[in-house]
């Protein structure tokens, strides 16, 4: 399996998961909610859902006419097959939500495993998150180490063009930091929540406590 069919059948199955749908609303919600997917067509997303299909991790059930004719040009079909997953799909999808492999930490593997945060488990979402970072870190000194050997040799617009790329890329590491923060922050809360140390309570600007009261008269 090519990396990019294994993206494609990653994101059908989570979208599956939300709710059955048919090609047509999956393909929409590839193009709107998933960037990585903008440029794809029916051609790519049939024998996808057809090779789900044959795994046994999703069901087609004939509905109501289907509201795209290009869709039943290319499938031969004048009704709309409506997708759902079944329970070995759902086990499946879970499965791969578990993996935090180097392929997580992938320019386009990445913002699909992000638009499914929701469904992923806050350790899985933390070493995802982490495991960008490293990488994006990594991507940045090869960066700059490129940067400093040529930077002579470049014209002014290839040496903005560098730059340019740099930059994007330490933007997405502050944000990353951001993230990776709030899930510390998050589990904290929570192991304290558990523990039943509320610790010392909030205070509002002024250094009074919320639930304090002025005594004087």
């Amino acid at each position: 399996m090519s990396r990019r069919s294994g993206i494609l059948e990653f994101a059908v199955l989570g979208l599956l998961r939300e709710a059955p749908m048919h090609g047509y609303e999956l393909r929409k919600r590839l193009n709107t909610s998933l960037g990585v997917f903008r440029a794809f067509s029916y051609g790519t997303l049939y024998p996808c859902l057809k090779t789900l299909v044959q795994q046994g991790w999703i069901t087609e059930e004939e509905g109501g006419l289907t509201e795209d004719p290009r869709a039943a040009a290319l499938t031969g079909r004048r009704a709309k097959i409506v997708y759902r997953l079944t329970a070995e799909g759902k086990e499946h999808f879970e499965e791969l939500l578990a993996q935090t492999g180097p392929d997580a930490w992938e320019d386009e593997h990445f913002g699909v495993r992000f638009a499914f945060f929701g469904q992923t488990s806050r350790d899985v979402r933390m070493r995802v998150l982490e495991g960008r970072r490293s990488r994006l870190e990594e991507r940045l000194d090869k960066m700059r180490a490129s940067l400093a050997r040529t930077r002579e040799r470049l014209d002014d617009y290839t040496l903005e063009l560098q730059r340019h790329g740099m930059e994007s890329v330490e933007r997405e590491v502050r944000w990353l930091n951001e993230l990776i923060e709030s899930e510390r922050a998050g589990r904290d809360q929570r192991e304290q929540h558990q523990s039943g140390d509320t610790g010392d309570l909030p205070r509002h600007r002024g250094g009074t406590r919320p639930d304090s009261s002025d005594d004087t008269t």
